[in-house]
């Protein structure tokens, strides 16, 4: 064990080895010399170029302030409402003759998707066709004898005849001219003597197509479900909130989400609706919400999400968790200047030169509350500038380069 902890040491000093800087605390009791400076309580100040904190991934920021205290805490996944859903199934039976897309492809409502053939869709027209002729002939003979009963010529039920065989054709041509309709076949064009052999699946929704369980050559039932189509761009979070917490929880409220399969991104997002209802036996309610700018996001129905819902306004100063580091049971950060300048006295020398300016890095203790989301509450133990820059990330080589490289490098 100790062998790997003085191997990864090794490692540390030689990257930081020739363009690093220590100005090390005088170790006697004469006063610092023009080439030292002392801080408080004895910290020496550390020193590194830009090309150095880019070597290691050190990075900067300043301390924010979130809303850390008053949350409710809940957990849930990615979903989009039903009507953004769909499965695609086909009006009638047939053999599937064509497939148009792929998983993946983004169709637009009305799009063709699979093509597929059956005899009985021939019939269906062949019956339009001569129910059209019928309901001519049929309407003819009614409205005829319907004058003859006005000029009392006729006979009542020879008129009753035509009048009932009118409505009985009239009702089975609309009922035909419905079904032709809905199997996506144009009345228009079959009145003008154009029959159809194959009938076209078309897309319900605009989204990205899913899974396909259509094969070519395969019959298909109506009961078949041939594919799925998601649209995303009303993706939303459904979050489970425990009975103890519902009386905090209401619309409006901002919620802070971390997605948690993918690197802990981040979203946010708003409070839309609660449902009345508990979960099974959970003792929990789904509460949904609208995801901020989902459109820009590659967001997936499923995703498991942790969450901070913002039930009060009290905010804290906080950095993220990398920008603490712990020794001796005290906690620090790292504050850097704004920009980095060298001391006038300062002889730089040639390494110095070749490095460029360097950062300048002070240790400052703080104490630490709670944290969430990757973030922790921070109350510094001395006065800081309210725009002070910080290291967010890369403490830790900070506090290593200070503990094992100080005495290496005056």
């Amino acid at each position: 064990m100790n062998l790997g902890i003085n191997k990864y040491k090794s490692r540390i000093h030689l990257l930081f080895l020739l363009p690093l800087v220590v100005f090390a605390s005088c170790t006697n009791s004469s006063a610092p010399s023009e080439h030292e400076e002392e801080h408080e309580e004895g910290t020496p100040e550390l020193a590194l170029s830009k090309a150095q904190m880019e070597a290691v991934g050190i990075t900067l920021g300043k301390i924010e302030l979130k809303n850390l205290k008053d949350v409710v805490k809940a957990n849930g996944q990615l979903e989009v409402p039903p009507q953004n859903k769909a499965q695609v199934h086909p009006l009638i039976g047939g053999v599937i003759s064509k497939i148009f897309v792929l998983e993946g492809n983004y169709v637009r409502k009305g799009q063709t998707l699979v093509t597929l053939e059956n005899p009985d869709v021939v019939n269906v027209q062949q019956d339009y066709l001569a129910s059209k002729s019928n309901l001519s002939f049929a309407t003819k003979e009614y409205e005829r004898q319907k004058e003859l009963m006005a000029a009392k010529a006729g006979t009542g039920k020879v008129y009753q005849q035509a009048e009932a065989n009118y409505f009985t054709e009239q009702s089975r041509f609309k009922a035909l001219q419905s079904q032709l309709k809905q199997i996506g076949i144009s009345v228009e064009s079959l009145d003008k003597g154009s029959l159809v052999t194959k009938i076209a699946v078309r897309a319900p929704i605009s989204g990205v197509v899913g899974h396909i369980q259509a094969t070519t050559g395969s019959y298909a039932e109506t009961s078949s479900q041939l594919m799925t189509i998601t649209d995303n761009s009303q993706i939303h979070c459904d979050l489970l909130v425990y009975e103890k917490d519902l009386f905090k929880v209401k619309k409006g409220q901002k919620v802070d989400f971390i997605l948690t399969n993918q690197n802990n991104q981040q979203i946010s997002g708003t409070i839309y609706g609660i449902n009345k209802t508990f979960e099974n036996e959970s003792k929990a309610v789904i509460t949904h919400a609208k995801i901020d700018n989902s459109s820009n996001k590659n967001l997936i129905p499923g995703m498991y999400v942790s969450a901070l819902i913002n039930v009060g306004n009290q905010t804290t100063n906080a950095v993220p968790v990398g920008a603490v580091i712990n020794g001796e049971g005290k906690s620090y950060i790292f504050i850097i200047d704004h920009t980095p300048e060298k001391e006038e006295h300062h002889k730089e020398t040639e390494s110095e030169k070749e490095a460029g300016e360097h950062y300048r890095f002070k240790k400052i203790e703080v104490v630490t509350g709670v944290s969430d989301l990757g973030y922790i509450e921070i109350t510094p133990l001395t006065e800081i500038p309210n725009d002070a820059v910080i290291i967010t990330k890369g403490a830790f080589y900070i506090q290593s380069m200070a503990a094992g490289g100080g005495g290496d490098h005056h």
